[in-house]
């Protein structure tokens, strides 16, 4: 069965939405939901700040210019973890009756060091000791947060979606310079890949990828450890698309973003998306029957730039979407 999904963030900007957001994404996913990230409360619940709220071994504060390293947790740090708890425990008070598969995010280990100052500025991606490092508490994390989700809820799965928006321009050697003026050098794949694996495996039994960004790196994803791969269709090219139909072939699973993330002047219909779906797999040859159990529909990217309504809606469209690929797999027009 095709299910539906969100990629994470959700529009609000207090405990109320949380509670909204939670309540909406346990009723509207049901087969896949997820835990909600409310980024308009602040930097603190952002995808940055959130993760880092994971790792206990590092501290970290926040400056004009962004998070940084510090020898102790700073207040902002502090409340990213407290926000996190709070928001674990409105899940937990939800989903006494959650089975099946449950999804958390959190932000990788390129994005984090390209987004991480050190403690005398300049980006954590700057220091090849100081990434590694990073990366290695970022396990840690991850490893942690999963046993905490373990202990609140009843899924028998917990899926970990690791984000990496930023890991082409790593890759590509286009970050930013602190000064502005320059260009981090690039990360060579063998060293990129290192440290996807130790995050990867962390995750448990089914750790996925997401990036709404062109040219992401699929195979070395694959490579590394994920075994869900999740992007913009979009901006999927002829190459992703076939690293996407590898996946499937094997077994993995593909979450495809189908539905735009903000409200656009004329939204489709959920027939024209459903038949975009099947279009793309008709070019890759595979049989909507056969793959149908490993697809997911979701949104372009995050919610948290999308109108409460829209967020909604949009989420009603990925299920409805999962709903006609699941009824009339292999039809070109598929059952309303």
């Amino acid at each position: 069965m095709t299910v539906a999904t969100g990629i994470g963030s959700w529009p609000g900007d207090d405990a109320t939405d949380y509670a909204e957001a939670v309540r909406v994404v346990l009723g509207e996913v049901p087969d896949l939901p997820y835990l909600p990230e409310l980024p308009g409360r602040g930097a603190a619940a952002g995808m940055v700040g959130r993760t880092l709220a994971t790792i206990a071994d590092l501290g970290f504060d926040l400056q004009p210019a962004g998070w940084r390293l510090t020898d102790t947790s700073g207040v902002d740090h502090r409340r990213a973890r407290s926000l996190l708890a709070q928001d674990l425990d409105a899940l937990e008070e939800q989903a006494q009756d959650l089975r099946g598969t449950f999804k958390v995010q959190l932000t990788g280990p390129w994005t984090l060091a390209a987004a991480v100052e050190k403690p005398r500025g300049d980006k954590v991606l700057a220091d090849h000791g100081a990434r590694r490092e990073l990366a290695q508490a970022l396990a840690e994390g991850v490893a942690a947060h999963l046993a905490d989700v373990r202990r609140r809820v009843g899924a028998e799965r917990i899926v970990v979606q690791v984000d990496e928006p930023a890991l082409p321009a790593v890759l590509n050697g286009q970050i930013s310079t602190a000064s502005g003026f320059g260009k981090h050098r690039s990360v060579h794949p063998p060293e990129a890949s290192q440290a996807l694996e130790r995050v990867l495996a962390a995750a448990g039994e089914e750790p996925w990828v997401h990036a709404c960004a062109a040219g992401v790196p699929w195979p070395l994803l694959r490579a590394a450890g994920a075994r869900g791969l999740s992007g913009d269709l979009s901006l999927l090219d002829a190459d992703d698309l076939d690293a996407f139909a590898e996946a499937l072939e094997a077994g993995e699973r593909v979450a495809l973003g189908v539905v735009s993330s903000t409200e656009p002047d004329t939204p489709a219909t959920e027939k024209a998306l459903t038949e975009r779906v099947v279009r793309v797999l008709d070019v890759l040859g595979l049989d909507p029957d056969a793959v149908s159990e490993r697809l997911v529909i979701t949104p372009t990217c995050g919610l948290a730039g999308a109108t409460p309504a829209w967020a909604r809606r949009a989420t009603e469209l990925c299920r409805a979407v999962a709903r006609e690929l699941t009824t009339s797999p292999g039809s070109e027009s598929p059952r309303r």
